[in-house]
């Protein structure tokens, strides 16, 4: 596998500043695939990115998750190198990035900013941000991937088809890591310089509004890859509140002799509301286990089946190599036989002819 089996994916939307320098960059490291997926920009990015040798598709909607799905369906090779246009990331890192999908170790490669990040590349309350979300992804699916929120990714196309992607925003990146673990692709976490943004060029992340958008992605996700914790952690708040009701009426009840008919009430639902659902939280993990254990194995069975469809074990040395052709005039031959044999047209009373 070479270059040329690679497509570079950027996303923009508003990088006149850089996207052409970042088109360039991948083509000076021998990446002619450079496809950018434009949100409608109206500071010509489209007309840059053109000029610089880039393949560009206007997006047909909005937001990045949007416009990263449509790239990979225009995507024509089997390995995808995905990363933004804002300069932060250096093409030099696209070696690194692809030589674990190239050896064969990975079917899904993350950039690593907090490896190299030069000073000014991230704001302090992004930087939190950033660290809070890699911790509750890590409790929430049981996986630490250092750096979910990366836009720098390689992965191969035929490992994102079984993904269900189906986030809009900034979501996508935490939509990806997700699903990776989900259905069990390879991944592998390599360190990459993370740049500052040049001074002309500004940032399209609200990070408070997006930080929300990316937490409640991740709870959201929870229910098809964690249900035990998507049900499991309501149904603990849902039982401590109904604790704390309870223990105060019955304080208020045993102390100072004051019954509180409504809270009580009030509290017995909130311990049984919290039992159910930790209660329904189990029994969907142990449904989504044996269907992720079926899924695999039917995977499995796929891949044998579609091997020994493609290829023939040779034969045994010393044996003769029987091909289509030879088959079909054997069977022939033999036809012909026992038509001679039975035909009695062809053969006398006396056995004459």
């Amino acid at each position: 596998m070479d270059r040329d089996d690679v497509c570079v994916l950027l996303p923009t939307l508003d990088e006149a500043e850089t996207v052409g320098s970042v088109v360039d960059g991948f083509r000076d490291e021998g990446f002619e695939n450079v496809l950018v997926i434009d949100g409608r920009s109206t500071d010509g990015t489209r007309e840059i990115a053109r000029e610089h040798g880039a393949r560009v598709v206007e997006q047909s909607g909005v937001g990045k998750g949007q416009a990263v799905r449509e790239g990979l369906s225009r995507v024509d090779t089997p390995v995808v190198l995905m990363a933004d246009a804002d300069g932060t990331y250096r093409p030099a890192d696209a070696e690194a990035m692809l030589e674990p999908i190239l050896a064969g170790r990975a079917d899904h490669v993350i950039g690593d900013r907090f490896a190299d990040m030069e000073p000014g590349a991230m704001t302090r309350l992004n930087r939190a941000g950033n660290r809070i979300i890699n911790r509750a992804f890590s409790v929430i699916h049981g996986r630490d991937l250092e750096d979910i929120l990366s836009g720098y990714r390689a992965f191969t196309v035929e490992s994102v088809e079984r993904f269900s992607l189906r986030s809009d925003g900034f979501g996508i990146e935490t939509e990806l890591s997700v699903e990776c673990v989900k259905h069990g692709a390879t991944t592998e976490v390599v360190p990459i310089t993370y740049r500052a943004r040049p001074d002309e060029s500004e940032t399209n992340l609200h990070p408070v509004r997006d930080g929300a958008n990316i937490f409640l992605t991740l709870y959201k996700l929870a229910k098809t890859n964690n249900p035990l914790f998507y049900f499991g952690s309501v149904g603990v708040v849902s039982g401590l509140i109904g604790l704390f009701v309870a223990a105060y009426v019955g304080y208020d009840f045993l102390v100072n002799d004051i019954a509180h008919e409504a809270l009580a009430v009030v509290a017995a639902a909130g311990i049984i509301l919290g039992v159910q659902l930790v209660m329904f939280g189990v029994l969907s993990d142990i449904i989504v286990t044996v269907n992720r254990e079926q899924t695999r194995r039917l995977e499995e069975l796929a891949e044998q089946l579609s091997g020994s469809g493609r290829q023939s074990p040779p034969p045994a040395t010393g044996e003769p190599v029987v091909t289509e052709e030879t088959a079909r005039d054997e069977a022939t031959d033999v036809a012909d036989g026992e038509t001679a044999r039975s035909d009695p047209a062809e053969v006398g009373p006396d056995g004459e002819d």
